[in-house]
């Protein structure tokens, strides 16, 4: 963000890499030990430990995460869920929460997010629950956690399995619990924007033994190399390492994180702590400062959100469209983007995925509608004035 006469530039993410991340990269290209490799599992044990999980699975991305979540599910003995069976997912997140769940033939169910907080609606959560009901994938959207504890209520008594997409919301809280801890498997993304980076990346993390084997299995061909033993998901240990090499169980993936990101990883997540406090203190000054703002809300934190942008909601008080603007933010050098995918009911997509009628869900066609983000950056008060008096302008009714 620029000083002076220069332009006010507000980009959607800032490049949160130091002198340790560079060197970190450059010492994996120089070791010749570009692949997956022991800095790859090191950073797992550093970061299922900062959660207090028993295992982490990285991955090359946020998305291939859910992939892995969702594909794990089926291959536990017995099966978490079976196809054919109905996911619960919400309205608003982004693509790859609901391609998995399809991929695997299940059946989405749409059900609408809370106006406020956009996450579950819990009525319309509750209203959704039936007998098909295999899996509840739960997003933790921009940051803030759903109500875990109401979900927990409504899941009590039916045999349905709980996954969480924490992808934005890595390190927001809930009752003094990490989210992407609730679910029998928690996703998380290392992407340039997000809150911890390796440029692309993501992670798994899980209690369960048996999901942890699984998930390092489809992570890298299906085969069992890299499986602790003994294991339920393999049998007994072949004959030595020659014949465990090219030993295929599972159908599964080449998903696999490249060493550096591992590296960098385990650079970032020493300052992750920090990472979370800054995106808190910068949500309370800019929340104090827009106060004043009419015609639009911003998203209602539940427990302690990571803050992973500023998602705004145009209400009735508004006297300009959504599209003016946002196009006044962006002359104006602030960078927005739709509400992640906005109602992804309504996304062209939909005419490849096996799903039910969605039916009405208003509160989703109003985030689709009225709603866009901003990012989450450092700001002094000269920037937070600056991105303050450039949404007062973008919200000013436009001149007859």
């Amino acid at each position: 963000m620029a000083r002076g006469a220069e332009p006010f530039r507000y980009p959607l993410a800032l490049d949160t890499w130091g002198e340790g991340e560079r060197r970190a990269a450059i010492a994996v290209i120089e070791s010749g030990q570009t692949s997956m490799g022991r800095r790859v599992a090191a950073f797992e044990a550093r970061f299922a430990a900062h959660f207090g999980a028993r295992h982490a699975v990285m991955v090359n991305s946020g998305s291939s995460a859910n992939l892995l979540a969702v594909a794990a599910l089926f291959h536990a003995r017995p099966p978490l869920v079976r196809e054919g069976a109905v996911a619960i997912v919400p309205a608003v997140s982004w693509s790859t929460t609901y391609f998995p769940l399809c991929q695997h033939g299940l059946t989405l169910r749409f059900v609408d997010i809370d106006r406020d907080t956009l996450n579950f609606d819990l009525g319309a959560l509750e209203r959704a629950l039936d007998d098909r009901v295999g899996v509840v994938f739960a997003v933790n959207l921009l940051g803030n956690p759903n109500d875990y504890d109401a979900i927990a209520g409504l899941l009590a008594a039916r045999d349905i399995t709980l996954i969480e997409d924490n992808c934005e919301s890595m390190g927001a809280r809930l009752g003094g619990r990490w989210t992407g801890r609730f679910g029998r498997i928690g996703t998380f993304s290392t992407f340039f924007s997000h809150h911890l980076s390796t440029m692309e990346g993501g992670v798994c993390l899980t209690d369960d033994d048996e999901l942890h084997q699984i998930l390092l299995s489809l992570r890298a061909h299906g085969w069992t190399r890299g499986l602790t033993w003994p294991n339920r998901l393999a049998g007994s240990d072949p004959r030595g390492q020659f014949h465990d090499a090219f030993r295929f169980i599972l159908p599964g993936y080449n998903v696999r994180p490249l060493e550096v990101c591992g590296a960098v990883g385990l650079a970032q997540i020493e300052r992750l702590p920090g990472f979370v406090s800054r995106r808190r203190e910068t949500a309370r000054r800019l929340r104090e400062r827009f106060s004043d703002l009419r015609g639009v809300r911003l998203q209602r934190e539940l427990g302690e959100s990571s803050w992973f942008g500023f998602a705004f909601i145009l209400t009735e008080e508004a006297e300009v469209s959504r599209d003016v603007v946002v196009a006044r933010l962006a002359t104006a050098g602030v960078e927005c983007r739709p509400v992640v995918a906005g109602n992804f009911t309504r996304q062209p997509v939909m005419a490849h995925l096996r799903h039910e009628p969605p039916g009405a869900l208003p509160n989703a066609d109003e985030v689709h509608d009225r709603g866009f983000y901003i990012g989450n950056n450092p700001m002094d008060d000269d920037d937070l004035e600056r991105l303050h008096g450039a949404f007062r302008a973008a919200l000013a009714r436009a001149r007859p």
